[in-house]
């Protein structure tokens, strides 16, 4: 089962703060859902600060905004080949080694959507015309591809944090 998510989120739709996606196919059905987050700052009883994560209600340039997705087997056998495609949300830069997902290969994205490979392997052209190693900041798109099956019943997580141009 291959299901593409899209998070094209603006600033507008991030201050919705949720969204659920669900997807179907021959061999199983899989409920996926997003939610975008920021960390706030929070004094608790005695006194001592923690940060907890809460909605996104506004986001101004410099704001660190967390995307995860969870995705749960909904049927009664394991399914395999699950994929999760995320854009980084326009206006908006993937911050270096956030993205996260257990048990899952996670590739990235310079051309859209198009292709995808390890950090360490994707090459852009430079404004001199050369070959480089892209930078996070140009990265489009995360791909997990979970490794193995997902059994009846069972979710797994995936993430990212990206910061607000």
């Amino acid at each position: 089962m291959r299901i593409s998510q899209l998070l094209f989120i603006t600033t507008l739709f991030v201050a919705l703060g949720s969204f659920s996606l669900g997807a179907q196919a021959a061999d199983g059905a899989i409920k996926v859902k997003s939610i975008a987050e920021i960390e706030v700052e929070v004094a608790g009883k005695d006194g001592k600060k923690a940060l907890k994560r809460a909605p996104v209600e506004k986001v101004v340039p410099g704001t660190e905004v967390i995307y995860t997705t969870t995705f749960e087997n909904l049927i009664n056998k394991a399914v395999s080949n699950v994929v999760i495609d995320n854009p980084v949300p326009n206006d908006s830069e993937y911050k270096a080694g956030s993205a996260y997902g257990k048990d899952c290969e996670i590739l990235f994205s310079v051309d859209g959507g198009k292709n995808f490979a390890p950090a360490e392997k994707l090459k852009i052209k430079g404004a001199d015309g050369k070959e480089r190693t892209a930078l996070p900041k140009e990265y489009t798109h995360i791909r997990w591809t979970y490794k193995g099956q997902l059994a009846a019943g069972k979710s797994g997580e995936v993430g990212f944090r990206t910061v607000i141009k």
